[in-house]
Formats: C-alpha cells, sequence, structure tokens
C-alpha cells in the first residue's frame, strides 16, 4: 500500500523533484501590492494594506472587528492576557496541538490544563471537559479552583486542528457556565466553518494564522477575531506599545507589546485573500481525491465531522500504530515526498510535563497514528 501511496502523491504533484507539505501559492497581485508599498514608503504597521486586511479578514468571518498582528503565536499571547489570563493561574486547553497553543499560555505566566480530544476531530472533548469542571474543580471565593493543583482556572483554549472544527458550540456552553472566558485557537482554520459559522467567531476571541504554510500567508502573520469593541480597542493599544495618541509626544500608558502587523505582510494577504475561494476549492478537489484513493484500503482519510465545512488545510490519514506510521514515513521522505507525523503531546515536552492532565486516551491514540501528507495548492 505504501508503493501505491507513493505513486498517487506523485501523480498529483507531477514533476516536483521534492514535494513539499504544504507550500505558498500566489495567483494575483502580491506582486503589485508590495511595489505599493515600495513606492508610498508605507513599509511598517501605519498603511493602507493593514486595515484593508482587517476590513477583508472581519466581512469574510463575520466578526465585528479583526486587529492584525505579527503572528498567530502573538495574538494567542495577547488574547489571553485580555481575557484576564493571570500569572499562576490555568487555562483548560488540549495536549494534541502545536508547541505555539501552550507557550502562548506560559508566555502569560500561566499553566495549560490538558484535558483529552475528541477522535473523530482531534478537538477538545466536551464530554472530558465536563467531566473535568464537575469532577476537578470547586469555586472559592467566585473563583474556579483546580482542586488537585489549587490554582484558579482562568479560560478555555481549544484548538481547531488541521482547520477542523471541534465541538466549538458546547465546549462554550459548558465555559460559560462556569464563567470562564473562551479564546479559540483556529490558527489553521480559516476558511473553516461549522454549522455555517466561521470557526473562532464562537468565543470571546479567536485566532487566525497567516504563517508561510498556513491557506493563505502573509509571509509571518495572524490576526485576532472579536465582536466586542473594547477587547478589540484593548488588543489595538497595547500591541502598539501602548502610546497614547498625541500629535508629537510619546507616551505610554502601560507595557505594551511592538506586535502589530507590517503593512508589507498585509500587502501579500490582501492579495490572497483575493483569491481564497479558489484556493479552499483546489483543497478540497486535492481531499477528496485522497478520500477516494484510501476509501478501500486499511488507511484511513481523516474527513471533516459532521456538521461542519473544514478547509482541509493539512491531510491527514490514520495509519494501524506507530510502527507503522514511523515506517510509511521513512519511506515517503526517501522519495522527497514531505510527509510528518502529527505533533508530540505538549505534556511530554519537558517544558510542560509536570502541568495537569486527565487520561488522555484519545490523545496518545491519536498521537501514534495520524501523518500529514502533501496538501498544497495544485496546478489542475
Amino acid at each position: 500500500m505504501v508503493d501505491a501511496t507513493i505513486d498517487f502523491i506523485k501523480s498529483l504533484y507531477p514533476k516536483q523533484d521534492i514535494i513539499p507539505l504544504h507550500a505558498p501559492v500566489f495567483l494575483g497581485n502580491e506582486k503589485k501590492y508590495l511595489g505599493e508599498c515600495i513606492d508610498t514608503s508605507y513599509v511598517s504597521y501605519l498603511g493602507n494594506f493593514v486595515n484593508k486586511m482587517e476590513e477583508e479578514c472581519k466581512t469574510y468571518t463575520g466578526v465585528n472587528y479583526a486587529v492584525s498582528l505579527i503572528n498567530g503565536t502573538s495574538a494567542l499571547h495577547i488574547a489571553l492576557k485580555v481575557v484576564g489570563v493571570e500569572p499562576n493561574t490555568e487555562v483548560i486547553t488540549q495536549a494534541l496541538t502545536f508547541v505555539a497553543t501552550s507557550n502562548s499560555i506560559f508566555y502569560n505566566g500561566a499553566y495549560p490544563t490538558y484535558i483529552d480530544v475528541d477522535k473523530d476531530n482531534m478537538g477538545l472533548c466536551p464530554e472530558k471537559l465536563q467531566k473535568f469542571l464537575e469532577q476537578r474543580t470547586e469555586f472559592k471565593n467566585g473563583n474556579l479552583i483546580n482542586k488537585v493543583t489549587k490554582r484558579k482556572i482562568s479560560a478555555v483554549l481549544p484548538v481547531h486542528v488541521f482547520g477542523h472544527p471541534c465541538y466549538i458550540e458546547r465546549i462554550v456552553e459548558l465555559a460559560r457556565s462556569y464563567n470562564l472566558p473562551i479564546v479559540e485557537d483556529a490558527a489553521e482554520g480559516l476558511g473553516s466553518f461549522y454549522k455555517n459559522k466561521h470557526i473562532g467567531t464562537f468565543g470571546d476571541i479567536g485566532v487566525i494564522s497567516f504563517n508561510g504554510n498556513k491557506i493563505i500567508t502573509t509571509g509571518g502573520g495572524g490576526m485576532i477575531l472579536t465582536n466586542y469593541e473594547k477587547i478589540a480597542e484593548k488588543i489595538k493599544h497595547i500591541t502598539t506599545t501602548a502610546k497614547v495618541k498625541h500629535d508629537y509626544e510619546y507616551v505610554h500608558d502601560e507595557i505594551g507589546y511592538n506586535f502589530r502587523m507590517a503593512n508589507i505582510n498585509a500587502a501579500i494577504g490582501l492579495a490572497q485573500f483575493e483569491n481564497i475561494s479558489e484556493i479552499l476549492n483546489n483543497k478540497r478537489n486535492t481531499a477528496n481525491l485522497y478520500r477516494e484513493f484510501f476509501e478501500f484500503t486499511d488507511i484511513g482519510f481523516i474527513s471533516e465531522p459532521d456538521n461542519s465545512t473544514a478547509n482541509y488545510w493539512l491531510n491527514a490519514i490514520k495509519l494501524k500504530d506507530k510502527n507503522e506510521r514511523d515506517e510509511f514515513i521513512k519511506r515517503l521522505i526517501a522519495e522527497q515526498i514531505m510527509v510528518r507525523p502529527i505533533w508530540r503531546l505538549n505534556n511530554k515536552l519537558k517544558m510542560f510535563n509536570k502541568c495537569y492532565c486527565d487520561d488522555l486516551i484519545n490523545s496518545n491514540w491519536i498521537e501514534e497514528k495520524i501523518v500529514n501528507i502533501p496538501s498544497s495548492f495544485r496546478k489542475l
């Protein structure tokens, strides 16, 4: 089956000596808009392309406010900060995620609390979350406390893995019932919808990434989505060094961050947005071909969950076990086909190995079996 898979992937991406996992694609006005940045000298965070990029993202996702930042990790950091995550508190999240999720929690001096995921969408499991909240937490002096660690729980941070929506409605419902703010890690989720609503728009804040390997790119960049004006204003303020508006004085009223997206990056992103429908349709076509190919084999293809429209950012397959997974990866890499296993669970990384975890049964099961396969835009 491995040989057949190698041949099939090569047929999808012909005449390529090396087949990347996910390469950026530039179909339109990227060079033109970059030229305009240079001609006008607006290459930093001042410039029309930043505003236009934010407006485009706001319109596309259906939120009231969108704030652009230098990358998705910084966006997660700031999102958690503005919803009230403080040092020595905990943020409920999942161990099955890219390390930036956990890093963003530590940037705020807080600790991840790792709850298991669902097998079908790889996102935070509402049933496991409910069990944890009911059995391992209690309210003291108005604060929700982890009875094991004795720390306050300050937020919930679910992840939409590979652009597949998690059961976000139920997660938000549970979080609200415990007075917990919700930040959605939708870094991989631009163009994905749950019940016809764009992911990243269900909680208090959602975060999207525009890294070079994402659905569309700004080179490096991220976007914070929110429906709350005060949150958007706070984020804009502290991510531009908390500078108070003045004609000439440099006055800053709190600790700030230099995290705003540059105009030159937004120029690329705006040009990318103009072709997002074509990009998403192309990726869905590739996913359909993979699904058909693997349908009658012993390799499972990860399809979008019920009530969801996934962007199929990275296509994923399921192998029998870790040994089969590793052998599959070695064989394809030897053929210059770039594949990768899903991330190592964050609780197994030395920085986070003392953080609270539940049993993580599904997370460990997924970690041993899932492989990402080439998912770049294809010439049809």
